[in-house]
């Protein structure tokens, strides 16, 4: 069966679950379906299954004939969001079980004297001392003996422990003792799911590698649980296809293997919607785009560049101050880098104690959802403001399957924000949605300063249910001309898991001073990773080649942090090093315009990087010649900059050809999502479909 489902006939499927809304994009033959339904939080399946009827039905598709479907989900993090992982404990070495609740000691606002760092996922009741040591060199200092860790067995029990992360000190170098300690728990405690910091995330720097280990072990139950009902769901209802899921670095894995390290599908949904605008920047020829993905319980900002989104090793979860660097649950595994902030359609908006509008991050999420969709909600949202400021059609909210209430909408804002202001419920959302899209707009700032990227010469791609409404308005704030609002952008991540590679990267430690550089080491590591990594993506290459890419982490000795160097694919010899020394001094220099000389370089840490490439369909654009379309009606929409109500043209998305040309003010409807095309825009319908959006 090919992978792409291409030449075959197949059709191929992606599926997103969000904290509010569960998105499927079908493809087959050049065409495109989609379905939206509220997510079911309590039995996800049941969602996703719901909603792949839908569009099996509207493309008059079997399961059969399906080739693949591939899976991204947000669910392993709003597990660590809130809490509601499985009771797990550490074992780790003697002296160090309290690492995770010390972190490195660094205060994350540093003049605030009330702060408090998340609470660890394992409690110190759970968090159980072993008496062995492994040296940094990986020599055995103390053994471990068999009969101390079967003495924990019924600890483990009495606490009612349903999985365990094992993380000794440098255990990255020698993981036998992990190894060890896992087969005795195994053989004592069937069924218990165990992860070893030596395989989730083998790296040096014990705090992160053991918080990582342990998100790991609080996510697997729940994760496995989750996806072997959706397997068993999808062949229940004749699919016959395999299941693949979405990573956080941008490609996919088997389930197998999501299963045995879940900590890889935190961000993965987002990191779908990355790839869905780095395909549309190679579609239009850009390098540097700015990645706007908005749905109903968080906004997303990626920057692209080249065409490829930013990667990162280090990723924070859970975050428990202002979003604030520091603050969160470390996670190191190779990611696709973003900003998230609780900014959705189903953000509730509430006043601080100083009486100022605040958005977020709370949502009121799909049960019981905004107070508009009647179904038990009496917060207002972003939604809600949206619904009063006249942005979204009542009667065709996601093509008429959810049918909005105004009223509600309205007595939620007036009761909840307007009288508290005193000022009508029309302007209460309107500061709704600006103190919302300042949110956006402040992150999307920050984010590019703190990677030394202008923002303002980028073009934003605008997708998810909610961000082509407040993408105008959004540009303006942070000075950007040019918006493009994609085809199927109400399920923008659906359809870039349609788009990613098969890849799998394997980072882990091994120290090496290039003045002492040991080329028979680093070939060994090399070898053995590159191993795993292939082992992990075999089963869905279909039998096209694969490709490898490696790269070293390097930093001069003392400094805090270190930087990726390409290394050649090749066995390393003994002036590699000098080799390896050119590459680092030249990224350094792209990095700080400048570098040091004299000091020694040392490798903390060594990647292998293995992919299979999904082929992209080349799209042949639709010639059309310029044309002035008729509305297919009006309604009164608040004008920000006016501060008033004033006639938007509202036209339907799919009766617009290419080379329609609208000026706003204007509003473009679509099943999924509606662009509000602001006064002083200009939107075209290119030749891809897309809505290029233009301030003039």
């Amino acid at each position: 069966m090919s992978l792409a489902g291409r030449g075959t006939g197949k059709a191929r499927i992606g599926v997103d679950i969000g904290g509010t809304f569960t998105d499927v994009a079908l493809e087959r033959g050049g065409e495109r379906f989609t379905s939206k339904v509220l997510t079911t939080s309590a039995a996800p399946e049941k969602g996703v299954l719901e909603c792949l009827q839908l569009v099996l039905e509207r493309s008059r598709t079997k399961a059969r004939d399906v080739g693949i479907v591939i899976h991204g989900t947000t669910l392993a993090t709003n597990l660590l969001i809130e809490r509601k992982g499985a009771k797990t404990a550490l074992l780790t070495t003697e002296g160090f079980r309290d690492t995770i609740e010390m972190r490195t000691e660094g205060r994350y606002e540093q003049y605030d004297i009330n702060i408090d760092n998340p609470a660890p996922l394992v409690p110190r009741r759970l968090r159980l001392p072993v008496g062995e040591r492994m040296g940094a060199s990986g020599k055995v200092l103390r053994p471990l003996r068999d009969e101390e860790v079967e003495a924990l067995v019924p600890r483990l029990r009495a606490h009612g422990a349903e999985s365990v992360a094992i993380g000794f000190l440098h255990s990255y170098v020698n993981p036998s003792h992990e190894s060890r300690a896992r087969a005795i728990l195994a053989r004592r405690m069937p069924g218990l799911a165990i992860s070893l910091s030596s395989e989730v995330s083998p790296e040096m720097r014990e705090f992160e590698r053991f918080s990582t280990a342990c998100a790991n072990a609080y996510l697997q139950p729940a994760m496995e649980g989750y996806l072997r009902n959706l397997a068993t769901g999808l062949e229940r209802a004749g699919f016959a296809c395999p299941l693949f899921l979405m990573h956080s670095g941008g490609g996919f894995m088997t389930v197998e293997t999501a299963i045995r390290f879940p900590v890889r599908l935190v961000e993965s949904g987002p990191a779908g919607g990355a790839i869905f605008s780095s395909f549309i920047a190679r579609q239009y020829g850009l390098s540097e785009v700015l990645s706007f993905d908005m749905g109903g319980t968080t906004a997303k900002i990626c920057l692209i560049e080249g065409a490829k989104p930013q990667t990162t090793r280090i990723f924070e979860a859970a975050r428990v101050y202002r979003f604030k660097k520091g603050s969160g649950l470390p996670l190191r595994i190779p990611m696709i880098e973003m900003v998230e902030i609780g900014t959705g359609g189903g953000s509730i908006a509430t006043l601080d104690r100083m009486g100022k509008i605040k958005v977020g991050p709370e949502s009121a999420g799909s049960e019981p959802g905004p107070a508009c969709y009647g179904r038990g909600g009496a917060s207002p949202t972003v939604t809600d403001a949206d619904l009063v400021m006249g942005r979204i059609n009542p009667n065709a909210f996601s093509g008429g399957a959810i049918r909005l209430d105004v009223g509600r909408a309205t007595a939620a804002i007036a009761d909840h924000v307007g009288r508290r202001l005193g000022m009508p419920p029309e302007l209460a959302a309107f500061g709704i949605s600006e103190m919302a899209d300042e949110d956006m707009a402040n992150a999307s700032r920050v984010h590019a300063i703190e990677s030394g990227k202008d923002v303002t010469a980028r073009t934003l791609v605008a997708f998810g249910g909610a961000a082509p409404l407040h993408a105008t308005r959004i540009a303006q704030k942070i000075g950007v001309r040019r918006i493009i609002v994609p085809t199927s952008a109400g399920v923008g991540s659906a359809v870039g898991f349609l788009r990613a590679p098969v890849t799998y990267e394997i980072v882990r430690s091994s120290h090496q001073r290039l003045s002492a550089f040991d080329p028979e080491l680093v070939n060994r590591v090399l070898a053995e990773m590159s191993r795993q990594a292939r082992a992990v993506v075999l089963p869905a290459a279909d039998g096209r080649p694969m490709e490898e890419r490696w790269s070293a982490f390097m930093r001069y000795v003392g400094q805090g942090y270190e930087i990726a160097v390409p290394v050649p694919k090749r066995p390393l010899t003994a002036g590699d090093g000098r080799l390896l020394l050119e590459a680092f001094e030249e990224v350094y220099r792209k990095h700080y315009t400048w570098s040091v000389q004299g000091p020694d370089v040392e490798v903390l840490s060594w990647t292998v990087l293995v992919s299979v490439q999904v082929a992209e369909e080349a799209q042949a654009p639709r010639p059309g010649a310029e044309h002035r379309p008729e509305p297919s009606g009006r309604r009164e929409v608040f004008d920000p900059d006016q501060g008033r109500f004033v006639p938007f043209a509202v036209y339907r998305r799919e009766r617009l050809a290419a080379g329609a040309v609208i000026d706003g003010p204007a509003l473009i409807e679509e099943d999924q999502t509606t662009t509000v095309v602001s006064p002083g825009f200009q939107a075209r319908i290119d030749a891809f479909g897309s809505i290029d959006c233009v301030r003039r």
